[in-house]
């Protein structure tokens, strides 16, 4: 599952992420692009116990696959 969250102004992307890692069942990767770093959701998915890797784009923004 992908989700786009370019062009939204905090918190609407930690909101979306986090809405829909709810719909994800054990072992299923949601991959996220956010303008910059989503600082406040690594603390978040690290409390629920989620594994995330973050890779940096050409175009400035950051793609993050988070994993249940």
């Amino acid at each position: 599952m992908k989700l786009d969250n370019r062009g939204l102004e905090p918190p609407n992307p930690m909101m979306r992420t986090l809405r829909a890692l709810e719909t994800l069942a054990e072992g299923d990767t949601l991959e996220i692009i956010n303008d910059r770093r989503p600082m406040f959701l690594y603390e978040q998915l690290d409390e629920l116990g989620f594994k995330h890797i973050t890779e940096p784009n050409e175009d400035g923004s950051f793609t993050i696959k988070i994993t249940k």
